[in-house]
């Protein structure tokens, strides 16, 4: 450990960011998906009418507008969502959970869900109930 606390706090939270990756992205590896995936297809799920625009939906899930479309071509291609165009403004792109993306995303939840209380089951939960906290305030 160095002298920089928040440093440190950086390496850390990084590492905990692979694991992650690495355990819920195999979790999620069964129903075809990764992560990145599952992270915009929930995002969609609990959407208003399971649709957004994609603009929103790159704030949503952390990504930059060009780096979301990349991730939905494919997905689109397979099914999950679909594209379509703002009738009123058709500079606006919307992105809509397809029946099989919502199918897709309900099982898939309870992978995400399992492999999330694996990741942090010896951990106490009034500990991990102030370390929640701690991650939404360092967020804002």
């Amino acid at each position: 450990m160095s002298e920089n606390l928040e440093a440190d706090l950086v390496i850390s939270i990084i590492s905990l960011q692979s694991k992650i990756q690495k355990r819920v992205g195999a979790a999620l590896s069964v129903h075809g998906i990764g992560l990145s995936e599952y992270l915009v297809l929930n995002q969609l799920y609990i959407a208003t009418n399971q649709k957004m625009r994609r603009s929103d939906l790159a704030e949503q899930v952390g990504l930059s507008p060009s780096g979301v479309t990349r991730l939905l071509n494919p997905m689109e291609k397979i099914g999950l969502i679909e594209k379509s165009y703002n009738p009123r403004d058709a500079r606006v792109s919307l992105v809509a959970l397809s029946e099989t993306g919502k199918k897709i995303t309900e099982e898939a939840k309870i992978s995400f869900e399992y492999s999330s209380v694996a990741l942090f089951e010896s951990i106490e939960k009034k500990r991990l109930s102030a370390f929640s906290e701690l991650l939404r305030v360092v967020a804002k």
